[in-house]
Order: structure tokens, then C-alpha cells, then sequence
């Protein structure tokens, strides 16, 4: 494997802008992964790896995995600890990253009966992470990602704990398109609310499946979203809080569709 300890070598730049900018990411169709447990998960996803870059000492611990991966990538690199420290995103850089591609299509299938969770404008990656975790823990069908934080963020990434990399996600700037193509297969879509005139989501039969919509964190699900849905749907609280965490509220909403 070729070595690189130059921290100012034009791929690791690169790397180092694909970490810091979705942007960036979006222009090349690249993301970046950190860490053994995300970067070794990827040997079991649908996802594809242009660049592997280990540290000699990480090598060391995980060879097997590593070569793995050296047989999967286009190319591979022996980086130096220094190289590791500036690409790394975490307090502690453990010398493992791989720069992968993104799926080739955005397109998602669905049978009738899915169950779906969809994001409104959600804006915090631990939420987002958090959010898509456990939606692969509960059997969720999939997820869509309507505008707000960048699915490939890299704290978003680390927060799914590599479920990002299995379940069936759909990114998109146009979440009311989305779920408009949804309800044309007459498939049920609800707008998650605080709202105590909503109707209880214990009472709402998931049995044929459906979309159920998370807002904002600040602003909760948007006018034009709500407008479109078939009805608001609330997780009945009895203390004095007026609403929940986004991750919390979603985790609620999806047992409840699954139980």
C-alpha cells in the first residue's frame, strides 16, 4: 500500500472537505466514514469503498478486517498518525476511514403495507442518528430524509452505529413530492403533533402500514406538510412538558406502529 504522511497531500485535503462540507459531498458523490465499527460495517452494506486509509498501528489490531477491505476499495493507504489526527472529526482518532460512494440511485422501493418514518426538516445529526438506529432496531421499512441535516454528516453516521449503511433511506429536498406519490398509492400518511385535538396515536391501526411524518425540532412538522397529510396524529403526555425531543417522539411513534 502506498503511504501518505504528508498531511497537505491533495486526496487527504480532499478527504478533509468531504468530512467538513456536504456540499462537497454532494458535488462528488463521496462521504466519509471514521472509526473500525462504521468503516468495517461497510463490508456488509451495499455500499461501495474508493478510498481505505489505516494507521500502521491500526492495522496492526485490526489486519483482518483490513484486508478485507484492501480486496473491496479501489485503492488503499498506509496513513501516518499526524495524516489520522487531521482527518479525524472524534476527540480520539482511531486511524480508520474509508471514502465510499454514495448509492448510485435515491430511488426506494415499497410494498403497500410499509412502514415509514419520514423527517421534516430535521436538523440535529445526533437526532438523526438516533432516529435511524433505531428505526433498523424496531423493523422499520425505511426512511426519508426530508431536507435539514445531511444523512452522510459524519456525528450523524457515528449516531446510527452503522444502521445507515443497512436500512432503506431516500434522502430528499422535495419531502412533499415524496409523500404526495405515496398517498397516490393510497398508502396512509400522518403528521406527528403536540397538538392535544390530534388523534392519539395509540388508537391509529398500523396494521396495513403507513408514513408517519417527524418535524422540526423547533418548529415541528411544516403547514405544508400537515396540509397534505391525512390526519395529525399526538403521543398523549400527561406531565407539564409541552413537547418531546425529536428522537424521543419518533422512537414512541415508531413502536407504536410496529407493536
Amino acid at each position: 500500500m502506498e503511504k501518505i504522511t504528508g498531511k497537505n497531500n491533495d486526496m487527504i485535503k480532499n478527504v478533509k472537505k468531504l468530512i467538513s462540507s456536504s456540499g462537497k459531498r454532494r458535488e462528488q458523490g463521496l462521504f466519509v466514514l471514521e472509526g473500525a465499527r462504521l468503516v468495517f460495517d461497510v463490508l456488509n452494506s451495499f455500499y461501495k469503498v474508493k478510498y481505505f486509509l489505516i494507521t500502521e498501528s491500526a492495522y496492526e489490531k485490526y489486519s483482518s478486517q483490513a484486508d478485507e477491505m484492501i480486496k473491496l476499495c479501489e485503492q488503499s493507504y498506509i496513513i501516518s498518525e499526524d495524516v489520522s489526527e487531521k482527518l479525524s472529526d472524534t476527540k480520539s482518532a482511531q486511524g480508520v476511514f474509508a471514502v465510499c460512494f454514495m448509492k448510485e440511485s435515491n430511488d426506494f422501493t415499497l410494498s403497500d403495507n410499509a412502514k415509514v418514518i419520514a423527517l421534516d426538516n430535521v436538523q440535529d445529526p445526533g437526532n438523526l442518528g438516533a432516529i435511524i438506529r433505531t428505526a433498523e432496531a424496531l423493523g422499520i421499512d425505511a426512511i426519508i430524509v426530508g431536507g435539514g441535516c445531511d444523512l452522510y454528516n459524519p456525528k450523524a453516521l457515528r449516531a446510527t452505529m452503522g444502521s445507515a449503511l443497512r436500512i432503506n433511506i431516500k434522502q430528499t429536498d422535495n419531502l412533499e413530492s415524496v409523500l404526495t406519490e405515496l398517498k397516490k398509492r393510497n398508502i396512509p400518511v400522518y403528521a406527528t403533533s403536540p397538538d392535544s385535538s390530534a388523534f392519539p396515536i395509540t388508537d391509529v391501526d398500523f396494521s396495513k402500514g403507513g408514513v408517519c411524518v417527524i418535524g422540526n425540532e423547533a418548529n415541528g412538522v411544516s403547514d405544508e406538510i400537515k396540509a397534505l397529510c391525512d390526519s395529525l396524529i399526538t403521543i398523549k403526555m400527561l406531565g407539564r412538558a409541552e413537547s418531546l425531543n425529536a428522537s424521543v417522539a419518533a422512537s414512541i411513534t415508531m413502536w407504536e406502529m410496529v407493536r
